[in-house]
């Protein structure tokens, strides 16, 4: 039982940890700056802008802005969008295609870090974009044709802004900021659960078996056994231990910068246990698109992942 517990407030103070020193800062100011551009009507001209170039694979105008929190600022920056998408009108199926390109898509604080190592930075950028509108086309006329998905309006090609006639620029600011501060708290038992299972499949010795598993599956397509711990660690501990994990091995002469290349499809994205709670936390309808946005993603990971083995 002492053990138990002193699992569980070890998940505590790590999830704590992740969402006051890593969530929370991004979280308030990326909040704090798209409410702005919204109150402007920046964000709804450049959404309805954008609008044609990407409805063809499902993602709404606004969905522009999430693949550019994920490639450049970090893997929970693109709940700032989900979360504005998911109270002004947007369709569920867009969302879902939105979400899809954001869990498959390469987060900008695993790959920038890890750039200093060796990690093909341009080419990861490429398969981030081929693998997420392919997983955003697959979510949206596929996966997300559920009619319980479907709401009483249709998605908007044209986007209104908001508006805040009585409210000043940090007024403005300051309700962004409050919604960023709403949306990690939210976040939070979700994410205790999640280091919570993590921690427990290290205790039993897990993690050591799916190793023990993997390593012959790897082998088909010519990856060492070295590689199974980062495969492991990102889908089960999420991309920050991955990096550490991965950086380290690195370091040590356990895994080639090529390896890491080679297997950088797979593991260079949000779809992980603590990403995805994190990333539902932006409101209930994005959470409503879960599934269908997660079945998406599977496939432009697979492809991503393809895509790297075959290119290093």
């Amino acid at each position: 039982m002492e053990q138990i517990i002193t699992l569980i407030l070890d998940s505590g103070r790590a999830a704590i940890d992740m969402a006051l020193y890593i969530l929370l800062p991004v979280m308030v100011v990326m909040l704090a700056m798209m409410k702005l551009l919204e109150a402007k009507g920046i964000l709804a001209m450049m959404a309805n802008w954008l609008s044609p170039l990407l409805r063809v694979f499902g993602i709404p105008g606004l969905g522009i802005f999430a693949v550019v929190q994920i490639l450049f600022v970090s893997f929970n920056a693109p709940v700032a969008t989900l979360a504005i998408m998911d109270r002004d009108g947007t369709a569920r199926r867009a969302i879902a295609a939105t979400l899809a390109v954001v869990l498959t898509m390469s987060q900008a604080n695993v790959v920038f870090p890890m750039a200093v190592v060796g990690l093909d930075v341009p080419m990861i950028m490429l398969t981030s974009l081929i693998g997420g509108l392919i997983a955003a086309a697959c979510t949206y006329y596929i996966f997300a044709r559920d009619p319980a998905l479907e709401d009483d309006y249709s998605h908007a090609e044209h986007l209104a802004p908001e508006l805040h006639e009585k409210k000043n620029f940090i007024q403005i600011l300051s309700d962004g900021g409050q919604e960023g501060v709403k949306i990690v708290l939210s976040s939070l038992p979700l994410l205790i659960l999640a280091l919570c299972f993590v921690n427990l499949l290290k205790v039993t010795g897990s993690i050591e078996l799916l190793t023990l598993v993997l390593a012959p599956v790897l082998a088909l397509v010519d990856l060492p056994e070295a590689a199974v711990l980062p495969i492991v660690t990102k889908f089960i501990a999420g991309g920050t231990a991955m990096m550490g994990v991965t950086l380290d091995m690195i370091n040590q002469g356990a895994l080639s910068v090529t390896d890491l290349n080679r297997i950088a499809g797979f593991i260079t994205n949000p779809f992980d246990v603590a990403g995805v709670a994190i990333l539902l936390a932006a409101g209930k309808r994005v959470a409503a698109v879960a599934k269908a946005a997660m079945l998406g993603a599977l496939i432009g990971i697979i492809i991503r992942g393809v895509l790297h083995l075959i290119i290093f």
